[in-house]
């Protein structure tokens, strides 16, 4: 995998954005390969689809590139938010590839993997409607929180300019490959008691800490009015996993 961003076929673009844009996609065609199986490489899809940016062309699995020339902070600013939330609700959310690249040095500088199954509705923050005056007025979009989505699945596919090897990037999609199988409410809960537990900042953990984040799980599922029989389902479902180990008496370690 190279870090250095294409650069023939960009004098005829004049704004940094647009070739950013043409370069990355490119970059993304001859780099990318499909961490799903053993393809080396994706293919485009035809232009404007929506969504998608590449297909696997062994599994099919889609993907779709972000790229900014800003460090990653909490949030990626994504499409429309009716569609993200449908998308997470049907299980039909592209995988995420996210990069940023540096301008000046014309490199990507890191990339990070989100897989379709690894997307929270949680994750998913409403943007303000358009202005008036705006082409799209009304339209709303989305923010996606980093935060939100646990380390698990975050895959570092590119580490400040340095690529991680494709067998270890598929490893670690292969570990949180069983999240896909569940439907994706209980996904939801499954990858917020996740992510609440890896918030804790250690391997090994007690129940009663989980019970004590019991309001903030509360506030992402306002409906469920059971949240501590649904934080024991949950931790039961990832150690199901293999995500977690049961140690006894209450006690449970990451994996």
């Amino acid at each position: 995998m190279q870090i250095d961003l294409p650069k023939e076929g960009l004098s005829e673009y004049k704004s940094r954005s647009q070739m950013a844009r043409v370069a990355s996609e490119t970059w993304g065609l001859r780099n990318l390969y499909c961490p799903n199986c053993a393809s080396p490489r994706l293919d485009s899809v035809p232009p404007n689809t929506p969504v998608i940016d590449y297909k696997c062309p062994d599994c099919g699995s889609p993907y779709q590139l972000k790229a900014q020339s800003r460090e990653f902070s909490a949030r990626i600013v994504d499409a429309a938010y009716s569609v993200m939330v449908r998308q997470i609700r049907e299980s039909s959310a592209p995988n995420l590839f996210a990069m940023h690249y540096d301008f000046d040095r014309w490199k990507v500088v890191h990339l990070i993997l989100i897989p379709h199954f690894g997307f929270p509705l949680s994750a998913i923050e409403k943007r303000p409607p358009l202005g008036p005056r705006a082409r799209r007025a009304g339209w709303v979009g989305c923010n996606i929180l980093l935060s939100a989505i646990p380390a698990d699945a975050r895959i570092t596919v590119i580490a400040g300019g340095t690529p991680v090897s494709p067998r270890e990037v598929r490893r670690r999609y292969e570990r949180v490959r069983p999240l896909k199988n569940l439907k994706s409410e209980a996904r939801g809960w499954t990858l917020d008691v996740l992510n609440t537990v890896r918030g804790l900042g250690r391997e090994e953990f007690a129940l009663a800490e989980v019970y004590a984040l019991e309001n903030k799980l509360a506030r992402l599922h306002p409906n469920n009015r059971h949240v501590r029989d649904k934080i024991r389902q949950q931790l039961q479902i990832l150690r199901d996993l293999g995500l977690l180990e049961f140690l006894g008496g209450g006690d449970y370690r990451l994996r």
